[in-house]
């Protein structure tokens, strides 16, 4: 066996090639050059992807999110340790005694970054903006937690005005706001640190109509910082806003973000002092695994590969899905592809994630994906052709993005889908946005996708695979079972029964193999050392910059 796992490792990497650790240097400033160091109090970054819209309600992706969090501000913002603190809400919530009422009062004097006053009212516009139908905002399903928030985003044209004066969201003054849920949901206070419940400015949004979001001038926040200028698919810049409630510590003045898909591009940027956290990907964890730079990010994340069972009619043969998943050595691909700075799964859900009884899911759930085994791939694939009677399967397109770390997953996947089961496939890697566009419009046959936790409780990964969840169930995937096992742990109230139920969920998935999870992220980072107050949060940012200082 161990001989076996060495001639696959070597067999891959082959197939792959290195990943190159640095490129030529086109800075004139070679590394240490004074003229590349960054000013007092600057702080420069790459980020992979470019963020589509900036606009909270139809935003769903870490890269928008990432920028939202630093423009813009909740009720709350998470701390080092994940934990609410009160941010534009004075403190923390009053929640009645059935849990079913929040009461929060704003702080005195909060504006606008352009100085006009910020209301209680325009986080009221802004959630039924999201729950809007006509938004077709795809976390709506998150603010339909609020009463009346389902009936509104079902709501018919003519009812929509209707249905938005009935839901439990209302601005009792300029300063308090009051949120009534349907059910109790204990991780309501975290949630509302999330940009989807982020306030809008209802004057602004209007005036840019559907643009809004889209670029420097057609965005508007209340947070640490302001978007200065936009350069599509280069560059964001973010300046201090000195209008903030808590300008006073912010210490940054000055945020470039570069948009920067080759790795070895953006490590080169490091190394010559031209940025100051970059991402580390693949053999790049290794070059630094001893140094000081070296910061892991530990995440509630799990990357993927989903079957669209329309799109491709084979898919819809629960032993094709098994066979597809089986054939994937995880740990090969974790050493391989990403330098072994991940954890390869062994289920859905990441190891940390809570069980919502305060347990770890992992240690109660233990192993639900199948194991790698080639052969049994082979087996359960000829068993799965047999019965659509077909001889092989047809050739497919497996879809990613187009960085580099995605590429070479996709290569990797590739090489063992034919080696193991003889099956060819077409690698297409795109740009974010559009891999993304592609995906929500479920216009693909398989596809990489990564998810992160919104709030700590397996819920979060569970609930976007109903057969009736039309905002994240990209694969369209449909089982009774699963089905009644969420909505059934959705609605209960014993923590342990519940608990049960999401542990059974997640084994009902992974047998039916709707998709076929690949690991959960740990990311390195290189940080320069004079970077102080940085955080790499668990879930739904790369990074937090509020308390983010250069020494």
């Amino acid at each position: 066996m161990k001989l076996n796992k060495l001639l696959v490792l070597a067999t891959v990497t082959a197939m792959l090639g290195g990943v190159a650790a640095g490129c030529a240097n086109n800075n004139p400033q070679q590394a240490g050059g004074g003229d590349n160091k960054a000013p007092a109090q600057e702080l420069r970054i790459n980020l992979t992807a470019e963020p589509p819209a900036l606009d909270s309600s139809i935003a769903t992706t870490n890269p928008a999110f990432t920028i939202m969090n630093a423009i813009n501000e909740g009720l709350y913002r998470l701390d080092k340790d994940g934990k609410p603190q009160p941010a534009l809400a004075k403190d923390m919530p009053k929640i009645s005694a059935d849990g079913l009422v929040y009461t929060i009062t704003l702080r005195d004097g909060l504006t606008w970054a352009d100085g006009s006053p910020l209301k209680a009212s325009d986080f009221e516009f802004a959630y039924k903006r999201t729950l809007d139908p006509t938004t077709k905002a795809k976390y709506a399903t998150m603010l339909a937690w609020i009463k009346g928030g389902a009936a509104l985003t079902a709501a018919k044209p003519e009812e929509i005005e209707a249905k938005k004066a009935a839901v439990g969201v209302k601005a009792i003054d300029d300063k308090t706001l009051e949120i009534t849920l349907e059910r109790p949901i204990a991780f309501f206070t975290d949630q509302l640190s999330m940009p989807i419940f982020f306030p809008q400015k209802p004057d602004f949004v209007k005036a840019q109509g559907d643009k809004f979001g889209a670029d420097a001038d057609k965005v508007i926040g209340a947070g640490p910082f302001k978007l200065e200028s936009w350069n599509h698919q280069q560059q964001l810049v973010m300046v201090k806003n000195d209008k903030y409630w808590d300008a006073a510590n912010v210490k940054l003045n000055k945020v470039t973000v570069n948009v920067v898909k080759e790795a070895s591009t953006s490590l080169n940027m490091y190394e010559t002092n031209q940025v100051d956290l970059t991402e580390l990907k693949g053999d790049q964890y290794a070059m630094y695994k001893d140094k000081p730079d070296l910061t892991l990010k530990k995440e509630f994340v799990t990357s993927y590969v989903m079957y669209e069972t329309k799109k491709f009619p084979a898919f819809a043969n629960a032993k094709v899905r098994q066979a597809l998943g089986m054939a994937i050595d995880r740990t090969a691909l974790n050493e391989v592809v990403l330098g072994g700075s991940s954890i390869p799964s062994t289920g859905l859900i990441p190891g940390t994630v809570s069980d919502g009884n305060k347990q770890e899911f992992r240690k109660v759930a233990g192993d639900a994906q199948p194991k790698f085994d080639a052969a049994k791939a082979k087996q359960l694939l000829d068993e799965g052709l047999k019965e659509l009677n077909m001889t092989s399967l047809p050739t497919f397109k497996l879809t990613s993005d187009d960085t580099d770390i995605s590429k070479k997953t996709i290569e990797f996947i590739q090489a063992q889908w034919k080696q193991n089961l003889g099956v060819s496939v077409e690698g297409e890697p795109l740009p974010f946005a559009l891999r993304v566009e592609k995906m929500q419009k479920n216009d693909f046959q398989a596809l990489i996708a990564l998810w992160g936790a919104d709030y700590n409780d397996p819920m979060t990964f569970l609930d976007m695979w109903l057969s009736d969840n039309k905002s994240f169930n990209y694969m369209e995937y449909s089982n009774k079972a699963y089905d009644d096992l969420v909505k059934a742990a959705d609605k209960e109230t014993d923590l342990a029964k519940r608990s049960k139920m999401l542990v059974d969920a997640e084994k009902v998935l992974m047998a039916d193999t709707p998709l076929s999870p690949l690991y959960f992220r740990t990311r390195p980072y290189a940080k320069k050392t004079n970077v102080d107050g940085l955080i790499l949060p668990a879930m739904s940012k790369e990074w937090e910059l509020k308390w983010t200082s250069i020494k």
